[in-house]
């Protein structure tokens, strides 16, 4: 996925004097005083910044916040707080600006940042005439928001169109290398774990998955659904009876390219979904009719990280059990562990979506994942094999 970068024109000296429109992505939760409960996204998009910066750059920032109602701003949608913690970040003072779409007035060295761009009227049905106004604010557009590049929107698709340069800012830039690494030239063999409640969330991500993997992990509802579809019985527990012929396509194509797709031998059961319930091992062939499944057993815990062990490539995407409840959590535990250990025997591990992050937080294996991305719907259609617009735009503007 070839793009012009951020850090090639910082490099080159192309930024000095120039005006820089950054579209970051400052979506971040907030109380109900308006004080950020989480920064993350803050941080992140401060590389970009610092770099437009240190170039001499005249740098402005926008970013989304909440889903405000167009043509109104409201004291909730304002990105005020963001610009006081960006600005803590920063050691400098960051400056908001509103009705900005008309001029913005700043200088090399400086930064602003924009207010709520989707309270500008056209932003999410990325109008061409807001997208040419905003081109025309700037000499370099940046988009560093891999989480909304699955989203044709004017800040994210449309300036890119008309800006007189448009390139991938550090953070977008790292999520395209790391998920063309996973899927477009992995290192086999090469492993999906894909979970989740249920198989039609999913189906999309299963069915482009099997085409291109080596090795295909499930778990949650949709491990139930795929054992009933090899004609186990499996109580109450999750699952989603009718798109059994749909998961029975999904090991067809597995195994027409060579695949496999190993489901659990024993399972973790209980009567009740709750916390305190009594834990019990069973076979998977073996679950009683009033009993649910809400983790994988032991050995299919070791057997797991023993397929782990052998991948090149690790795509993870969703916990395998109930992980929230300590007596349901064994599997995604292991699970999380071998990812880390094959990681730091040189595979190379790519997560997301947000249980997978708060999996990877609970078991402080963080800094021994290759990439964990942040995008959330945007990773998952990058899995479903879906062109990102934003993404897409950028090859577009740089011939590739």
């Amino acid at each position: 996925m070839k793009v012009r970068l951020l850090s090639d024109l910082a490099a080159a000296r192309a930024l000095a004097g120039k005006r820089v429109f950054i579209r970051s992505d400052l979506n971040v939760p907030q109380d109900d005083a308006g004080n950020i409960t989480e920064d993350t996204r803050i941080r992140a998009s401060v590389p970009a910044i610092r770099m437009a910066l240190d170039a001499g750059a005249a740098v402005m920032v926008t970013s989304h916040l909440g889903r405000p109602t167009e043509g109104e701003l409201k004291p909730a949608d304002s990105l005020a707080p963001v610009a006081r913690r960006l600005g803590e970040l920063l050691g400098r003072e960051v400056q908001l600006r509103t009705n900005w779409v008309d001029g913005v007035d700043v200088a090399p060295g400086q930064v602003v940042l924009l207010e709520n761009c989707r309270v500008n009227k056209g932003e999410k049905k990325n109008s061409d005439e807001l997208a040419q106004a905003m081109a025309k604010l700037a000499d370099v557009y940046v988009n560093d928001a891999f989480g909304t590049a699955h989203r044709a929107e004017a800040t994210t698709h449309g300036i890119a169109r008309h800006a007189p340069i448009a390139c991938a800012g550090p953070l977008l830039a790292a999520e395209i290398d790391a998920l063309g690494k996973a899927l477009l030239e992995p290192k086999r063999p090469l492993l999906a774990i894909v979970a989740g409640a249920k198989v039609s969330t999913k189906l999309t991500i299963l069915n482009n998955l099997a085409r291109k993997v080596d090795l295909l992990v499930v778990g949650g509802g949709i491990a139930n659904t795929f054992l009933l579809a090899e004609g186990m019985k499996i109580g109450k527990s999750l699952a989603e009876p009718d798109l059994v012929p749909e998961c029975r396509k999904v090991l067809q194509t597995l195994a027409a390219k060579g695949g496999t797709l190993p489901l659990p031998i024993d399972v973790v059961v209980a009567k009740e979904f709750k916390a305190d319930a009594p834990a019990t091992v069973r076979r998977a062939d073996d679950v009683r009719d009033d009993e649910m499944i809400l983790d994988v057993g032991p050995q299919s815990a070791l057997a797991l990280a023993h397929v782990i062990n052998s991948a090149g490539t690790i795509i993870w995407n969703g916990p395998i059990g109930v992980f929230e409840f300590d007596a349901f959590a064994n599997g995604t535990h292991q699970m999380a562990l071998a990812i880390a250990e094959a990681t730091a025997r040189g595979a190379f591990s790519i997560a997301g979506g947000g249980d997978t992050l708060a999996a990877i937080a609970k078991y402080n294996i963080g800094d021994r994942v290759s990439y964990i991305s942040t995008g959330g719907g945007a990773f998952l259609e990058f899995l479903e094999g879906k062109t990102l617009p934003a993404i897409e735009v950028l090859q577009q503007r740089a011939g590739g």
